[in-house]
């Protein structure tokens, strides 16, 4: 396959600092390719996944271990304890900290991950807006089951509901909360503070669905479903894990009886595969992302960023 050259290299404007940004859909690649720009450019990383961010969520998130990190710093990993609820407005916060504390140093920032709205309220520095918690709201709100949060979310707001996780009870509670306060989720302004390179991984749908696959199996070997077990054992709720998603979702079920392993393992893999295909529905949209071949991103890609 012929290899693609193109211009990456930060442009430092007076006011904004330069990063790199590294996104695509998950097991494309992306902690390889930010690890060796790491080591290249003298940078440092930021995660920026909603899931990796909580402690004790490896297995089923891809957590990159130490081995893997090659003495290259990461930050925004196993911050949180997964009970806590985390929002886009602390990963900001958090982000924003560790880029200016790395910038600081005169090293390269490099965020990365999956996680398309925390990279865009980060990047493009979203104004969210300021609706204090109703608590008295939210404890009514969770007795609901989730397709209810859905349908009066959906009447409140049809824009918010058509793009939101519909799955996720607490982002359905906090959208109704800011809906229910202000009408309706309101359009988000930007005030950017940085000027982002992009680069997104692209990969056939084909392979990715392979990938994913070996993937799921490698990570149920490695222990996964222990590792379910022992968060459920160590407190965390089998509701929380419904929230979290994708393996724990998946995996919770099936620790509680509610399916079998096989079907465990055909559902998760069709939830991965079609997690993937929004996270390319939403990064496709941003044309500011130069796309690189999967294929290119595991060789000593042809890229001015690396030269």
């Amino acid at each position: 396959m012929e290899e693609k050259s193109f211009s990456t290299k930060p442009t430092i404007t007076e006011d904004k600092i330069p990063i790199i940004v590294i996104v695509g859909p998950t097991t494309s690649g992306k902690t390889g390719l930010s690890i060796k720009l790491a080591k290249k450019l003298d940078g440092e990383i930021v995660s920026a996944d909603s899931r990796q961010i909580y402690r004790g969520l490896d297995l089923g998130t891809g957590k990159v271990t130490k081995k893997e990190m090659s003495g290259v710093k990461h930050y925004l990993l196993d911050v949180v304890d997964p009970k806590k609820v985390f929002f886009v407005t602390d990963y900001v916060k958090l982000a924003d900290e560790a880029i200016a504390e790395i910038h600081g140093r005169g090293k390269t920032p490099i965020v990365v991950g999956g996680t398309g709205f925390y990279i865009q309220a980060l990047v493009d520095g979203l104004i969210l807006p300021e609706v204090p918690p109703n608590l008295e709201l939210r404890k009514k709100l969770a007795k609901k089951s989730v397709p209810e949060l859905q349908k009066i979310l959906e009447k409140l707001d049809k824009k918010r509901y058509s793009t939101i996780d519909k799955n996720n009870s607490h982002r359905l509670i906090r959208a109704i909360e800011i809906a229910t306060a202000l009408g309706e989720v309101p359009a988000l302004q930007t005030n950017p503070k940085y000027d982002p390179t992009f680069i997104g991984i692209s990969i056939p749908i084909d392979e990715l669905r392979v990938k994913i696959h070996t993937r799921l199996l490698s990570r149920i070997k490695a222990g996964m479903i222990d590792e379910v077990r022992n968060l459920h054992k160590n407190g965390l709720s089998w509701k929380r894990m419904e929230d979290l998603g994708l393996e724990y979702r998946y995996v919770a079920r099936f620790l509680q009886d509610k399916i079998t392993k096989e079907e465990m393992l055909i559902q998760l893999e069709t939830a991965i595969c079609q997690y993937a295909k929004r996270q390319m529905t939403w990064f496709k949209r941003d044309k500011r992302i130069k796309w690189l071949n999967a294929e290119i991103s595991q060789r000593s890609q042809r890229c001015d960023i690396c030269s």
